[in-house]
């Protein structure tokens, strides 16, 4: 079976993170992926801790969201972070909205802006790419859509897809994965709860108890670069359900 790895911003509700760790590898899950906000005010001590945190777990942190500030402005730092917590895949994860482009153009030129970041990453012989939420899939005006704008402007660009927010923005996941799946590094694995279920945790479902065909998107999937497939539920009220159920049904894809 394909390793399991869990978003820990999943988690960001259930601190300690020390306690996190214990769950989800008593649960079966051998790679964690992290965010911003967890390390970004870790002094070196405290990436020493979390990564002896991880050992002692058997966990390990390939793939990591870093935000578009660090990434740009404090290259250094994430490099540090990255090599402290062994991440080997780092993603771009979000735009504000006030900082979206509004046109072709602009998105375009958001993808030779990422593209322009990922240097420093790349030269450090790291993965580097986009991780996308809806927004990228709505169509623009001249009829294209932001993510084929981004990717046009940033030709070396990895892909963290996140299928339910393609099939969210209103996107056809399987035409993407097809499209784009030389790029396609990393995945989120998680699921939309059917219409009217769950809004007390923003319509997600734990991984297969909601309307994704996940068998089916793993087969296809499998074709793709994808070396990572992490869980991820954006507004849990249960962790342990999530944690547990997300990755009894992945085992039986």
């Amino acid at each position: 079976m394909t390793k399991l790895g869990f978003q820990l911003y999943s988690a960001r509700s259930y601190p300690p993170f020390s306690e996190v760790f214990a769950k989800v590898a008593k649960a079966g899950y051998k790679e964690v992926e992290g965010y911003g906000a967890m390390y970004a005010e870790l002094d070196d001590a405290g990436l020493s801790a979390m990564r002896a945190d991880l050992d002692r777990h058997g966990l390990t942190m390939p793939t990591g969201h870093f935000s578009i500030d660090m990434l740009e402005g404090d290259p250094e730092r994430a490099l540090k972070i990255a090599k402290a917590l062994g991440v080997e895949s780092i993603y771009a994860p979000h735009l504000m909205p006030d900082q979206r482009p509004k046109d072709a153009k602009g998105w375009h030129d958001f993808g030779v802006r990422l593209e322009k970041i990922s240097k420093p990453f790349k030269d450090a012989g790291l993965d580097f790419g986009w991780h996308n939420h809806d927004f990228e899939f709505v169509t623009l005006s001249d009829g294209s859509v932001p993510i084929d704008q981004i990717f046009a402007g940033g030709p070396g660009l990895s892909w963290e897809a996140d299928i339910a927010w393609v099939v969210r923005g209103g996107g056809d996941p399987y035409k993407y994965i097809e499209k784009y799946g030389p790029r396609i590094t990393s995945v989120h694995v998680k699921d939309i709860a059917p219409a009217g279920q769950n809004e007390d945790e923003g319509g997600w479902a734990d991984v297969g108890h909601g309307t994704l065909n996940w068998g089916k998107l793993i087969e296809v999937l499998k074709k793709t670069g994808a070396r990572h497939y992490v869980v991820e539920h954006d507004n849990p009220n249960d962790l342990d359900r999530v944690v547990t159920r997300s990755i009894a049904s992945f085992k039986t894809y």
